[in-house]
Parts: structure tokens; sequence; C-alpha cells
């Protein structure tokens, strides 16, 4: 949502986006599907009638008002300027409404087609925002709660070229998922900057109007995941809790939460919620040399590396990410500058080379910024 008085956004549009974006019991049970009850329905009508009449309180209306005051007293021309002003007004008020929650109607009446909205977009921030990052409790007297991405990455599935067999895996996964259908955990992992993370931004991007939101938790707070749950599993939407280049040092509590929690844990995971973890470690945990057996049949250390072992393999799917042979660079590097318009001359191949020579090797992510150092019109190093 924009700020009270933002550019462009009058009082009653205003108003409106308030009450499209309100967390509430009625809108709550809206978003579950549940049906709110009689008593609950009146209440929130009456509520949506006074912000109606509030709402519409607003400078078209003291326009229309002003010209009845100056043509009482004889100023036609004056008062037929001002109710020009204010009809152009009322009219931009109402082509923004988008016909719910419109300025000519009494809101009550609309109170099916907000319930109806609100199933489909969800309740409060989650209406208004498609991407969230759970910040922790500070305390034990307050809990953890979702804040939006104000600026999230704008990155979609248009953006994005190759591993088209890699992408699909995680959308016809993700397809299933919004279907009510059976869906897996996924861990997408490979060489780094090879695309994971985009992947699954771009993915709840696609699907974010069909329920779908994306609820990013750092490894280093992996201890809220009991919370996050316990959240998603009382919202009627779709989540994907997403978990950035998951790896651990060590087997902590953390790692034994989340084995416990893929699969085999008493607290089953909500049916509207999904893991997604990108990784550049298979195993998810760093392996040392004294983790490995000597010959010795030590089966201590046996059953540590099966216990490293374990995590990954509880993602019921498992995407991987390899490093693009030299054609396969080229081809990104030359879809990613011709949807920033540019036209890749005789030279573009060969700089593309030297450029991931020079720098980060072969990825999606260097052939990205090749593309951005060239739309500068920079020259190169080599140059």
């Amino acid at each position: 949502m924009g700020e009270l008085g933002s550019a462009g956004q009058g009082f009653y549009s205003r108003v409106r986006e308030l009450v499209l974006g309100s967390d509430n019991p009625f809108t709550l049970a809206a978003e579950q599907g549940r049906e709110a009850g009689a008593f609950l329905a009146r209440l929130a009508g009456d509520d949506l009638d006074r912000l109606g009449r509030l709402a519409s309180f607003d400078i078209p209306t003291l326009g229309f008002n002003l010209a009845l005051y100056l043509r009482s007293h004889g100023l036609e021309d004056a008062a037929a300027g001002v109710e020009a002003e204010a009809r152009s007004l009322w009219q931009m008020e109402g082509q923004a409404a988008g016909g719910l929650l419109g300025p000519d109607n009494s809101w009550s009446g609309s109170l099916e087609a907000l319930a109806a909205h609100v199933r489909q977009r969800g309740a409060g921030s989650l209406s208004c925002h498609n991407f969230f990052r759970w910040t922790p409790s500070p305390g034990p007297a307050v809990a953890g709660l979702p804040r939006p991405v104000l600026n999230s990455d704008p990155i979609s599935l248009a953006d994005l070229s190759g591993y088209r067999s890699q992408r699909s895996l995680v959308i016809d996964n993700t397809l299933s998922f919004l279907e009510g259908k059976t869906a897996n955990n996924l861990l997408l992992y490979g060489d780094r900057g090879t695309g994971k993370s985009a992947t699954v931004k771009a993915v709840c991007r696609e699907y974010a109007d069909r329920g779908l939101r994306l609820l990013e938790l750092r490894k280093e707070d992996m201890g809220e995941l009991p919370a996050i749950l316990e959240f998603t599993a009382s919202r009627g939407l779709k989540f994907i809790v997403f978990i950035d280049d998951l790896s651990f040092e060590i087997l902590d509590d953390s790692f034994t939460g989340l084995k416990a929690l893929l699969e085999g844990g008493v607290e089953g995971r909500p049916p509207n919620t999904l893991i997604y973890a990108t990784s550049n470690r298979r195993h998810l945990v760093r392996e040392h040399h004294t983790d490995r057996p000597g010959g010795t049949g030590d089966a201590a250390i046996i059953d540590t590396m099966q216990e490293q072992l374990s995590l990954s393999d509880r993602f019921g799917l498992t995407v991987f990410f390899t490093t693009p042979s030299q054609e396969e660079y080229l081809d990104i590097a030359c879809f990613i500058a011709e949807r920033r318009g540019l036209v890749p001359d005789g030279k573009f191949r060969e700089n593309a080379l030297r450029w991931e020579k020079w720098f980060n090797g072969r990825s999606p992510r260097t052939a990205l910024q090749f593309v951005a150092w060239l739309s500068g019109a920079k020259p190169f190093p080599w140059d």
C-alpha cells in the first residue's frame, strides 16, 4: 500500500484500499472459505456502509457542495466550472475502484463480492503483497510475524532462459500444490549463479494471482519454523516457505528440526505449505575429512555420514542445476541482451566468453553481469 496522501491517490481510493487490505474476523473467515455467520456479516456490512460514507466525503463531494452554494448565489458559470472539475475527479475515483466498493453503491451491498475477493487474494497484507520475509520474535512475549517485501525482485518466468527441464519440474510441482494435489518439498541445488533462487521467485510471482505467497526464512532463523507453520496453518492461501542457500556447518537443532518437519516428525506440515530450498551442496552439511571412514569400519563415522545425507533425501523432489555449456551460456547472454533491447553484434560472443574467463565462470548470473556492463556502454577491462 502507498502512504496516506501519496501522489495520485485520492482520499476515496485510500479508504477503499485500507478496507480491501483489512485483516479482521470477517476477512479471515472469507480467506479460509468459512461462512461468517449472520451476526458477523451484519456487523461487517454496517462497518462497510460507515466507511463508504466516510470515503465519499472527499474532494469531489466538497466540489459538488461548493457548486450548489455558488449556484444558490447566482454564480452559475463558477458553479458549472467547479462541478465539472468535481465530476472529473469523481469519475477518476470510480475507474480506480474497478467496480468493487465503487463510489456509486452502498458498500454493504458488496459484502459477498468482498468475500470472494478476499478468498482469492487473501486478507490484510497478504492481499497487497506477494513476497514476505519472516521476522523472528524479539522475545518470549512477542510472536514473530511475516513482513511484506516492499521492493521484491521483479524476476518473471519470461526473464529466464535455459534450464527448461529444471524449471518445468518446479512449475509442475507448484501447480499440483495449487490444485490441491499431492506435491513435494523441493531442494534446488547445483553450481552458483545458475538461477535456482530466480526460478523459485519467478514461479511464485507467476502464480501469485492464484493465491500463492512466498515467505522467505533466513537459515539463521530456522528455529522459527514452528511459528511459521502455526501462522500458515491459520490462513487460507498457499505458502512456499523459501530457504535460500541452505547449508549446515554442524548437525545442530535447526538441522534436526527441519529434518523432522520434512518427514517423520510428530507435527506435520500444514497442507497449504511447502518448503522450497536452494543450496550449492547436494548433502547440505559441510563434510570434513574426519567424517569419512578410513577403512577401519568405524560405525560411528558411518552413522555420521548417513545422518548428513538424510536431510537432502527427505526433500520429495531434488532439482539439479549444472554449469551451462559454452553454447548454452552464450544463448543465455543473447537472450538477456535481446530482452534489454540490445542487438548482439559480431563482437558480442567473443566479449561474452572473455568476460566469463575474467570473472565468475560460465553461469546465467555471469551472463547477466556481462549484459549489464554492456548496457552501460563502458569499455571492457581488456580493451
